[in-house]
């Protein structure tokens, strides 16, 4: 027993010799770390690319259209309710047509209402028709036409700046021309009109984007057709007739006057010379005939 307590102390003091030196060089004060190397440009760009990453992606610019053909009851009722479900969203009718088939009035109308709106206001049209023959619904990106034009402005105004105070320069200068300031002033112009331009483009996909159009075709239901058409008018008919028969009447009358006015003396006048050129022709044989 005292031999083993004698072998357990001796290996403990071994195991805490070896681990004196491991634990010394562990404390001690860390070597030299060599100078980082001064960062290129292109490192420069890629941490640049990589904090803009870190800020997300910019949204997505998403124009949304559809279109509907509905089986409704009343197609004027209909137009009225698709102007109130419009207006309640703060939308508007962009167009509206309504025209007549037959003894049957259909419609087109086309509405811009808030994209975000535009699932729950297809299932209200849908849900006022009695049966939906037709839905298409389609959407366009126009995410980098959109970045693309946020770039050129940038651009384009900057380039402004630089001109401006490039006309600012040459206007000090004192053996400046009005030729030169016209050059400095024409191209900062264009510069203006293409901005505008750039603009104006902008503005018009901030629309499509913030407004969806909807265009629905709207066709009134065969069974609301009444047995007999509100148009038919039998006394109307008669009239008709009898009026076309009064027309008949009159060109046949009209026909008998240009024969005896106009037809008839012209084929007496050529009918004169040929009757007497037959009188004389058997005039002739007659006085043969009583020689022989």
């Amino acid at each position: 027993m005292k031999a083993l307590s004698v072998l357990l102390t001796l290996t403990a003091l071994m195991l805490s010799a070896c681990a004196s030196p491991r634990q010394a060089f562990e404390i001690g004060a860390p070597a030299a770390q060599p100078a980082p190397a001064p960062s290129t440009s292109m490192e420069i760009a890629m941490e640049k690319a990589v904090l803009d990453e870190g800020l997300g992606p910019a949204p997505r610019m998403i124009v949304r259209r559809a279109s509907l053909t509905l089986v409704v009851e009343d197609t004027m009722a209909a137009v009225d309710a698709i102007r109130q479900i419009a207006e309640a969203t703060e939308g508007y009718i962009a167009e509206s047509n309504a025209y007549r088939v037959g003894e049957q009035m259909q419609a087109t109308v086309t509405i811009r209402v808030p994209a975000e709106e535009m699932d729950r206001i297809l299932k209200e049209l849908k849900d006022m028709a009695i049966r939906v023959d037709r839905e298409n619904i389609s959407t366009e990106d126009v995410t980098e036409e959109y970045t693309d034009i946020e770039s050129r402005l940038r651009n384009l105004e900057a380039t402004e700046q630089e001109l401006l105070a490039l006309l600012r320069e040459v206007r000090a200068r004192p053996n400046a021309t009005a030729e030169d300031i016209l050059n400095v002033h024409r191209r900062i112009t264009e510069v203006r009109e293409e901005i505008e331009r750039l603009k104006g483009r902008q503005q018009y996909l901030d629309n499509l984007v913030a407004l969806a159009t909807i265009t629905i075709e709207l066709i009134p239901d065969e069974l609301t057709r009444p047995v007999i058409e509100p148009g038919w008018r039998p006394l109307q008919t008669l009239r008709s007739a009898f009026r076309a028969l009064v027309r008949a009447l009159q060109k046949l009358i009209d026909l008998a006057i240009w024969l005896t006015v106009f037809v008839l003396p012209i084929l007496i006048l050529i009918a004169i010379p040929f009757t007497l050129l037959l009188l004389v022709i058997r005039w002739i044989r007659g006085r043969r005939v009583r020689q022989d």
